[in-house]
């Protein structure tokens, strides 16, 4: 048996970062750990641990590096809410910038919105009740 863990993005600043899935997104900061030899942090968040079956983000702070080229090959994360409308309100009451604004997918009936975090990563927010019934 295989489990999917966690997706690591390297971020410019571990703390805004850290604030921005927690306090907007509402994770936890599950655990964090400085490699003062290699000179980086990790930080991981989630909605459960890995231990429990949750995938996790790990956020990557290389000291010193304040900005990445996201490039072309990154499309987004995907989380799941049950209020995709609700959800969208609280994130930008948290300050937090939402870049397409929640409704049905073009062609489909699937309900999304994206929000953006401090370094560019975009995130899909899914309403729940699409994925339970196969993204149709």
């Amino acid at each position: 048996m295989a489990q999917l863990l966690h997706t690591m993005i390297r971020v410019g600043n571990l703390d805004t970062s850290i604030d921005f899935y927690t306090r907007v997104l509402g994770m936890k900061l599950l655990r964090k750990s400085e490699n003062t030899e290699y000179k980086y942090t990790l930080a991981f968040v989630g909605y459960g641990e890995e231990s429990s079956g949750q995938a996790v983000i790990e956020l990557t702070y290389n000291w010193g590096t304040e900005s990445y080229d996201l490039g072309s090959g990154f499309g987004h994360l995907a989380i799941g809410v049950n209020d995709i409308y609700s959800q969208c309100d609280v994130i930008s009451a948290a300050g937090g910038k939402i870049i397409r604004a929640p409704g049905p997918v073009a062609g489909g009936s699937t309900e999304i919105a994206f929000v953006e975090d401090p370094d560019g990563y975009k995130i899909e927010l899914i309403q729940i009740k699409a994925i339970t019934d196969g993204l149709g």
